[in-house]
């Protein structure tokens, strides 16, 4: 990464050449080899990161004006704290690979003239100016060591920088899901919108099966574009083709998931069950259970009010492997085929998929600690009636 974005910025090419010791960290760049005074004049070292917000897989433009420092409090020669250094103490967490860059500060110091900075370049020598100057007069030393730091960072999931991340500043919560590897089954509306949540969530490996055909009707309960040559194709071909390029460890197949399919749950660490057949959730059930693979059923009952208008709820159950058995003998998911479901009329609206979806989601990154969790019970009910949700056991 380090010759691409050197060789496609000119800013940052002009940073490596004036001396300064570039180095990136996913979406950061950090400037190693900063001298400053601490408040007794010594000398110490530190170091600038830099968010980079990615214009595509090689050009990257600022975030905003800030500087963040590993460093302690900068002080000019006199003793002083180094002025008009807005900010204060801030964390940030960098790759495993960067350990040596404990972040403990930012800094905002605004050009007077234009309000912002016109690169990075035009920053890094604004902060150096004021930070490393009096360190630079006392000691004589020198920030310009030409040093180049290349980390061996682990390959990212996704094909393209995850910015999001680094700009919200959760990159550690989302490191709970490094070693996620979650199976989708069913590719109908609500689990295509889990599919497209988790395509954007960092677990390691997404396995999502269906067999289906992809016609109209599910064009209008779908997350996404839609060309004409999708249509016939399988659910599985369709969705692979749409994500493909967003992620690694994607892999989506049009077949069938029953209790007989073992080989391809090894390793899952968990599920998410989107049927709407009640004898196809048994057999997933068994299968899931047998593994004793966590996972969450959804499931949407919305029909016609005697007024008209839809009523209805939306479902999410979650089976932990200890408690499996129990919550599934409370029968909140449907394990069987009533006689009248040939004439049942199956609603299913965009918008209901994607709030069952996103409230699948939530729950599952939930459990991995990602968002506070203080649901009690296993089934989470939302009504559409009055927009409230309920748990239950």
């Amino acid at each position: 990464m380090f010759q691409k974005l050197v060789s496609h910025n000119d800013d940052i090419r002009r940073l490596v050449e004036r001396g300064f010791a570039v180095g990136f960290d996913g979406p950061h760049m950090i400037v190693r080899d900063i001298p400053y005074l601490d408040a007794t004049s010594a000398l110490q070292w530190g170091a600038f990161v830099a968010k980079l917000v990615f214009v595509d897989d090689a050009r990257v433009a600022q975030d905003d004006h800030q500087v963040y420092f590993a460093g302690g409090v900068p002080h000019n020669i006199d003793g002083a704290p180094v002025q008009n250094l807005a900010g204060g103490t801030h964390q940030l967490v960098l790759s495993d690979s960067c350990k040596d860059i404990v972040v403990q500060r930012s800094f905002s110091n605004k050009p007077r003239s234009s309000g912002k900075f016109e690169n990075f370049f035009d920053k890094i020598e604004n902060y150096v100016a004021h930070i490393a100057g009096p360190a630079i007069s006392l000691h004589g030393a020198n920030p310009y060591t030409f040093r180049i730091v290349q980390n061996g960072q682990a390959p990212s999931v996704f094909k393209l920088q995850d910015t999001l991340t680094s700009r919200a500043e959760i990159t550690e919560l989302a490191r709970k899901f490094d070693n996620d590897v979650v199976a989708i089954i069913g590719l109908g509306g609500t689990g295509a919108y889990i599919l497209d949540y988790l395509v954007k969530t960092p677990v390691k490996e997404i396995r999502a099966f269906d067999l289906d055909p992809f016609h109209v009707h599910n064009a209008f309960r779908s997350p996404g574009r839609l060309t004409a040559t999708e249509l016939g194709k399988t659910k599985a071909e369709v969705y692979r083709d749409r994500y493909e390029d967003f992620r690694h460890g994607l892999f989506v197949q049009p077949r069938v998931v029953d209790a007989t399919s073992i080989d391809e749950f090894d390793g899952v660490t968990f599920a998410f069950v989107c049927v709407d057949k009640g004898s196809s959730r048994s057999g997933i059930f068994d299968l899931l259970m047998a593994k004793r693979i966590p996972f969450i059923d959804v499931g949407m009952g919305p029909s016609l009010s005697k007024d008209g208008p839809i009523k209805g709820m939306l479902r999410t159950t979650y089976f932990a492997p200890e408690t499996a058995e129990q919550v599934r003998s409370v029968n909140h998911a449907e394990t069987s085929d009533a006689p009248e479901d040939v004439y049942r009329t199956n609603i299913q609206i965009g918008e209901l998929n994607a709030l069952n979806a996103a409230l699948a989601v939530i729950r599952f990154k939930q459990l991995r600690g990602f968002y506070v969790d203080d649901v009690r019970g296993s089934n989470l009910l939302f009504d559409i009636r009055d927009l409230k949700t309920a748990s239950n056991a």
